[in-house]
């Protein structure tokens, strides 16, 4: 695949704002929407606020710098401990009152040096496992694709697609041993199924996908994983299915809990 034209770039708060605000469904939307629709639906109205977590920033942080490089992470980040207590030399510290008030005067986001030699280890990792490299050396971070899917208008944000060997997710992780276990926990599968179904309706084609976990901790290794068109081929059918309950409940204007009927315990 060399047309990369079906890509587009812009700003991660816009695009996240179109999901928000329901103009397109997203994976981590139609995830809301498969456990509840009700979730779903407080969600893109603004009744449920969400904010940002500490990790969520540090993750976002580390794969500006992962996948992007330096100079793309220098346009967005700032790496500083803050400014100087004058009596003893330190720096105030990031709960500070002091810290808060230079915080809010930098253009970019602040990244300590701790949090930022932590994110080295991180891209360290990855960089110096083979199949990983290999991956992402060639093609294009943050990319944004939008389809109309199942009839819904969609958009994805991938990490990373690699025009020859297809779309790669970047994953952190507290032991690689857990990474197939996590996918389940986390609805990766249901996610990258979607990324896959969204790029098939742009291109036509069907990529393969990869995901790259990388570990928080020492000794910092990463692996490489391949889903099978199977286990995707699963996922996508649950997502067809949401999508037409979606449908059917912007139709109606009923958005349920998913809990309204009496469930059934016959096992311990």
């Amino acid at each position: 695949m060399t047309d990369l034209s079906f890509i587009i770039h812009e700003p991660a708060d816009e695009y996240h704002a179109r999901s928000r605000s329901g103009e397109y469904m997203s994976s981590h939307l139609l995830a809301d929407f498969r456990e509840s629709p009700a979730l779903y639906r407080k969600k893109v109205t603004g009744k449920i606020e969400e904010s940002e977590s500490a990790a969520f920033i540090m993750g976002r942080a580390a794969h500006c710098l992962i996948l992007e490089g330096r100079n793309a992470f220098d346009k967005e980040y700032v790496v500083s401990d803050g400014p100087i207590n004058p009596r003893t030399g330190e720096s105030y510290g990031s709960k500070t009152k002091a810290f808060a008030e230079w915080a809010a005067t930098q253009d970019r986001e602040v990244v300590s040096g701790k949090d930022y030699n932590f994110i080295l280890k991180l891209q360290t990792g990855v960089w110096l496992h083979p199949v990983a490299s290999e991956l992402l050396a060639n093609g294009e971070a943050e990319g944004v694709i939008r389809a109309e899917y199942r009839d819904v208008p969609c958009q994805i944000r991938m990490d990373w697609f690699n025009p020859t060997l297809g779309l790669v997710d970047l994953k952190t992780c507290d032991s690689l041993k857990w990474v197939e276990s996590d996918c389940r926990r986390y609805g990766y599968i249901h996610q990258l199924a979607f990324y896959r179904s969204v790029i098939r309706k742009a291109t036509g084609i069907t990529v393969p996908v990869h995901i790259i976990a990388v570990e928080k901790n020492e000794p910092f290794s990463a692996g490489v994983w391949k889903l099978t068109d199977e286990v995707l081929d699963l996922a996508e059918l649950s997502n067809k299915a949401a999508l037409e309950r979606f449908r059917a409940c912007c139709t109606t204007g009923v958005w349920p809990t998913g809990y309204e009927d009496i469930r059934i315990i016959d096992s311990i």
